[in-house]
């Protein structure tokens, strides 16, 4: 297992890493950088030696609109060897752009895709950036929360059957 402070330290010493947070959350280190960085640091904890953080286990989108910086990339990446896993979070504006790392991990590609699918989150330099699991024609990203979940007006149902209203 690889210790934190060894994998902390390095990002540190990283010409260009820009490194902005890092906290233990439930047994896995997470770290906070730049969006700027992500391609550079995803690319150092997967080529260097001693780190060869190899497999992407998952990449995916959150969206917080009422944080500053709404839009969240999040990599999980895996070094087999060593059973050791790291969380790594990018945060991004309104208008969310983000460096594409389909370049260093295959697996990347698609799971890009479907961020893109969902959140509208657009990763600079990806080879083919089409929705992946909605239809092509959609004019929305359905996971940002930017609708509200169900229609207020709507007269057709009764809300103690749902848990908002006491029963008289």
């Amino acid at each position: 297992m690889i210790e934190s402070q060894t994998i902390i330290s390095a990002l540190q010493e990283l010409p260009g890493n820009r490194l902005l947070k890092s906290e233990e959350l439930y047994d896995m280190l997470t770290l906070t950088v730049d969006a700027e960085s992500v391609h550079g640091t995803v690319q150092f904890l997967k080529e260097a030696s001693g780190l060869e953080f190899s497999f992407l286990t998952d990449l995916c989108g959150v969206h917080y609109p009422e944080n500053p910086l709404p839009f969240c990339v999040v990599y999980h990446l895996h070094n087999m060897q060593e059973q050791t896993r790291i969380r790594i979070k990018a945060w991004l504006p309104g208008e969310p752009q983000i460096d594409t790392i389909s370049d260093l991990f295959s697996a990347a590609n698609w799971m890009e895709r479907e961020t893109y699918d969902f959140y509208g989150i657009v990763f600079r330099g990806h080879p083919n950036l089409i929705r992946i699991l909605n239809v092509e024609y959609l004019d929305y990203f359905p996971m940002r929360k930017e609708y509200p979940l169900e229609d207020p007006t709507r007269e057709d149902k009764d809300n103690r059957f749902f848990g908002r209203e006491a029963t008289k």
